[in-house]
């Protein structure tokens, strides 16, 4: 089997074709890390590929050769993103600070992934503490678009998302603090889901706001973001914030129809700003879904226009509280200063870039004595109210669809040293982390010759609608099929 045979292949269909004993996961594991290897170097999406995971691959075949029981994942390859622990292995979250930081346990996600079978083949380059929405903050380079080398992948799991357009995963896992995972995978073409807050468990994952974060799959299909749901989410003694909430994925869900679903538009989300390319790909889709039986009406969602300001508040806050644990004392890059002081402040000045000290910056002051109940907690009453808008909508509707992105890819550098126009890239998908509700994005087709995406969103822990409505979109649509 070469690596031809595998880059467009889902996991359900990879998974068949183990359990048919058409190929073994050595076969295919091999022709995935054939292909990162050949091709990751232009890309830069992956900082590293596994050494390890032919060894681990051949141990799951020899399981399966014996008739032991292993999970709906066994033997699938997963890409992990740069800021999620795996025992032994480095995990720098993208900074030079962490360079040479080995975890020394895993994540959740990780045991729970490794537990259903599935191979790690290697960790996606990322925005440093996931600040970002371009994965130009990389302090190991910026992760290169598959559809076009020219430009980003989105970000700030943009390595992830670009790890599986171009074939050297059938699946990676990203986190999402204000759209990325949905936004890389719209600006690569394919499917990403942010879960409902407290659905996945946050251990083990290098925390960059934590009323936030959330850990999601990327992949081809709904279907494969659904069955990586499967293994990842439930209940976690180690994250208090993590929900009993399980629902173990039904392959029943694609052959339902959308029949009488009620769908919600957004008229905030079509304003001016918006690519007119972008939002006729999206109203295009939109109509696919009412020609499926789904009943589709205007809705408002009041808040938006406060939902950026609202998140520029609290992530970075929260981000200024979560970053003060690295000082170069245990682990990690240490500056060698003169004294303890300027240890810390030569570490944090050099071990930083510019986009994390930004936002350190802007955290501590909205904290500090005095702005604290001006900024913060001000902030803190809007969230609210942004997901009170949510709970309102969801009371007539079952799901809400919108654009994941104003615009396709841009060029590389074009929004660098702006970082207004970085943070407006991420307007339509920071509303679902503060009222943390779960959201999908979709390839829905294509404007100025990249992929555009649609976002799907319901009430929490309504997962099981965006799988339904996702299924049936990419069951009429060959959109996910495409590759670069």
């Amino acid at each position: 089997m070469n690596s031809m045979d595998v880059s467009n292949l889902t996991v359900r269909q990879l998974s068949d074709m183990m359990k048919n004993k058409e190929a073994s996961s050595e076969e295919i594991v091999g022709a995935y890390l054939e292909a990162a290897r050949g091709r990751n170097e232009n890309l830069n999406a992956l900082l590293e590929i596994s050494d390890s995971a032919l060894d681990a691959a051949r141990q799951i075949d020899q399981r399966l050769a014996k008739g032991e029981q292993l999970g709906a994942l066994a033997g699938i390859p997963v890409a992990l993103k740069d800021n999620i622990c795996v025992q032994g292995w480095i995990a720098t979250a993208g900074s030079k600070i962490l360079e040479n930081y080995k975890a020394s346990y895993n994540a959740t996600v990780v045991e729970r992934l490794r537990d259903a079978g599935a191979v790690f083949i290697g960790r996606a380059n990322c925005d440093e503490f996931a600040m970002g929405s371009s994965t130009e903050n990389s302090h190991f380079g910026p992760a290169k678009n598959p559809w076009d080398t020219s430009r980003v992948p989105g970000g700030s799991s943009g390595g992830s998302a670009a790890a599986v357009a171009a074939g050297f995963a059938p699946a990676a896992l990203g986190s999402d603090t204000g759209g990325s995972i949905r936004q890389p995978a719209a600006l690569c073409g394919v499917t990403g889901l942010k879960p409902t807050y407290g659905r996945v468990s946050r251990y083990g994952l290098i925390a960059l706001a934590s009323s936030l974060d959330q850990i999601g799959p990327f992949a081809r299909t709904v279907e494969d973001a659904a069955m990586i749901m499967s293994a990842i989410e439930g209940e976690d003694p180690k994250d208090a914030t993590s929900s009993d909430a399980y629902e173990a994925y039904v392959p029943e869900l694609g052959k339902s129809d959308i029949v009488g679903m009620k769908i919600g538009v957004p008229k905030e989300y079509f304003v001016d700003g918006m690519d007119a390319d972008v939002k006729r790909v999206v109203m295009d889709a939109i109509k696919r879904l009412e020609d499926g039986g789904a009943e589709i009406r205007e809705i408002s969602l009041p808040h938006t226009q406060y939902a950026l300001a609202t998140y520029y508040i609290i992530q970075p806050a929260e981000a200024s509280s979560n970053l003060g644990r690295f000082d170069g004392m245990r682990y990690g890059f240490s500056a060698n200063g003169s004294d303890l002081v300027s240890t810390y402040e030569q570490t944090r000045g050099e071990g930083f870039g510019p986009e994390v000290r930004r936002r350190i910056m802007l955290g501590t002051y909205t904290l500090s004595k005095g702005y604290y109940d001006a900024y913060y907690r001000k902030a803190l009453k809007v969230r609210a109210l942004i997901r009170k808008d949510f709970d309102d909508a969801f009371s007539q509707v079952d799901a809400i669809a919108a654009p994941t992105s104003p615009s396709v890819a841009w060029k590389i550098g074009e929004k660098f040293n702006d970082p207004l126009a970085m943070y407006l890239a991420d307007i339509y998908t920071i509303s679902a982390n503060l009222a943390g509700i779960p959201a999908v994005s979709m390839p829905c087709g294509f404007a100025h010759d990249m992929p555009v995406g649609l976002q799907l969103m319901t009430k929490h822990f309504a997962e099981p609608t965006l799988y339904r409505l996702g299924m049936h979109y990419q069951a009429v649509t060959d959109w996910h099929t495409k590759t670069p």
